[in-house]
Formats: structure tokens, sequence, C-alpha cells
């Protein structure tokens, strides 16, 4: 969609600085900018770019304005202003409603007049599928499984009996809502499967990326509350709680009955071992391992940074000897 700067502006409810009778009707990188293409600033890191940037318009917060050779809007979130321009700027396609010839759906299965089924997705007995869905094709939604309205199961994505779906969810490829979770018990050295008997509970608003996997609890429901963000490949396991508006990325590992609380965030390939608590508001940085909860809000690291390997190599040498050291430090302290 084509639209002004000016009528881009008072849509974003932001400050616009230069020409707004400029027409937008794409976007595009800072660094490489052109006519007709809204661009937008909001890592210092790309700030170079700005004075031979090509763009028509760059979304950025006050103090890099006076850098910029074309006109701006000035956000004081300029990623988040860029999202909603973006949406305006191509606004989705309205969505299809009914059921693809291809489909099966169970009689005993409840599909709203406004919902969509696409081809090669099976609708269980019982499910319960609200107005404006979108099951994406191949989709198996199971038993007694209920999609609140407005969701949307990308393609290829599972969810198993039983689980609740929130409002306006969005599930993407290859993501699996309800599997058992890894419940054993040891028996004479060999492993007896434990039942799994509960479900998944997922809030409103939120995001479930590709080939992550969600267990039902063993005997409560696992949740996921309202505005959670899930990266790809990421494993919830069974009786897990995730506060909302939690943000966790990629490849991230939550074991059995972990419970995180609101407004959290953690990087990429971050492991939470089974049974820990962190309290609302903690940050904990890429690849990092959680052994124990967290009761204070704050930003936590573990690990080894990337470092030369010839520099690694002489430290890992020193770790093996820092039992050795303290020891000789001890006892000369005692000496003293």
């Amino acid at each position: 969609m084509e639209l002004t700067l000016a009528q881009l502006a008072e849509q974003l409810n932001v400050e616009l600085r230069g020409d707004g009778e400029v027409r937008i009707s794409a976007v595009a990188p800072l660094q490489e900018g052109r006519c007709g293409a809204l661009s937008f600033l909001a890592n210092p890191k790309y700030r170079r770019y700005l004075k031979t940037t090509q763009a028509a318009v760059v979304v950025l917060s006050g103090q890099y304005a006076a850098e910029s050779p074309v006109p701006v809007l000035v956000s004081d979130n300029p990623y988040a202003c860029y999202a909603r321009a973006v949406r305006l700027i191509y606004p989705q396609d309205a969505a299809p409603c009914g059921i693809h010839p291809a489909a099966v759906v169970d009689l005993d299965a409840h599909v709203d007049p406004g919902a969509w089924i696409d081809a090669g997705s099976i609708i269980a007995a019982g499910a319960r599928i609200g107005p404006s869905v979108q099951v994406g094709p191949a989709c198996v939604v199971g038993n007694d499984v209920v999609i609140g309205d407005g969701s949307q199961l990308v393609a290829r994505v599972t969810v198993l009996a039983g689980s609740h779906i929130g409002k306006r969810v969005v599930l993407h490829p290859g993501a699996v809502i309800g599997s058992d979770g890894f419940g054993m018990a040891q028996i004479d050295g060999r492993w007896e499967k434990v039942p799994q008997l509960g479900s998944v509970r997922i809030g409103d608003d939120v995001d479930i990326g590709a080939n992550t996997t969600i267990d039902r609890g063993a005997l409560q429901d696992t949740i996921i509350e309202a505005g959670v963000k899930i990266d790809n490949q990421v494993q919830v396991g069974h009786n897990v709680s995730i506060g909302a508006h939690t943000a966790i990325a990629g490849c991230v590992g939550i074991s059995g009955s972990a419970r995180i609380g609101r407004h959290c965030t953690l990087a990429g390939g971050v492991g939470l071992v089974g049974h820990l608590e962190i309290v609302d508001n903690v940050h904990i940085t890429a690849m990092s391992m959680v052994t124990r909860s967290i009761s204070k809000p704050g930003t936590y690291s573990a690990g080894t940074p990337l470092m030369a390997n010839p520099q690694w190599r002489r430290n890992a040498v020193r770790i093996k000897e820092l039992d050795i050291l303290v020891r000789r430090v001890s006892k000369l302290e005692k000496i003293r």
C-alpha cells in the first residue's frame, strides 16, 4: 500500500520532520534504502549508514534526527514504530473462510463459519475452532482441543488432545503442542513410562516458533501465559509455567516443572534444569546454564566467552589448577 509521510505519521502517532507529501510503498535496510522506501535506525551500530542513506524516510529517535539527509519519523521506540509501519505498508490479504475439500473434519468437531481449514488438515472429535481461526495445510488438531478467535496454525502444526489455545495465537510450521512429557520411572534397571495426564494451556497473543515443542503436563497443565513469544526449536518440558510477556530465543531447553516469571528474557541456547523458579524481570544471556532458582530481578550470565584457541587452551589448564592454587593461598594466609 502507498501512503504519504503525513498519513503514515498520523497513523503511527509520531513526529514527522520533512516533506509530508513524500510517498512510501516499501521498506528497506538503512544501507540499502531507495526511493519510496522506509528504513529505521534502532541499533547505534548502524548509525554510520544514516548520512548516506537513499531511503525516502528513516524512523529513528530524536537524538539522531539532525544527522539524517532525508525526512524522519521521530519515535521513542524506533523498532516498534517500524514494525507498525510495516503492517500499514504491507496489509494482510483478507483471510479465507470455510473448509477445504481435502480437509478432514470430524462430525463431532465444531468449526466456526468464519474459520478456515486448509487442505490435508485433520480436526478430531470434540475440537472447537473459533471465529477467524486459520488452520493451514497439513495440521492436526486433536480431540477436545480449543482454539480461540483469530489464532493461526501456519502449516504442519500439531495440537494434541485437550490443549487449549487462546486468542490471536500464532503457531509456526512444525510446532507441536501437547506431546507427552519425558516422564520415566526406573524399575530394575529399566525405564517405565509415567502416563502424562495434564494438558497445555496457552494464553492470548502468544507466538510459538517453528519446530518448537511444548509438552503436556504430567498431572497439572503446562502453562504459557498471555503475550509470551517463543522462538524456533525451543523445548518446553512438562508442567512448566511461563509468565506473561516473557520472550524466549531459539534453542532454549526448559526442563520439567520449571517456573519462569513475567517479563523475562532467555537468550539463545539457554538451559534450565527442572523444578527451579525464576522471578519476574530476569534476563539470561546466551548459552547460560541455569541450575538454581533466581530470586532477584536482573541480568544473569554463565559460560566462557569466545576467545582465540591458544588463549582458551591456556585458560583451560589454569582452571584445572584453581583448586591447588586456592589451597596454597589458604595455607599462606594461615601462616601469616
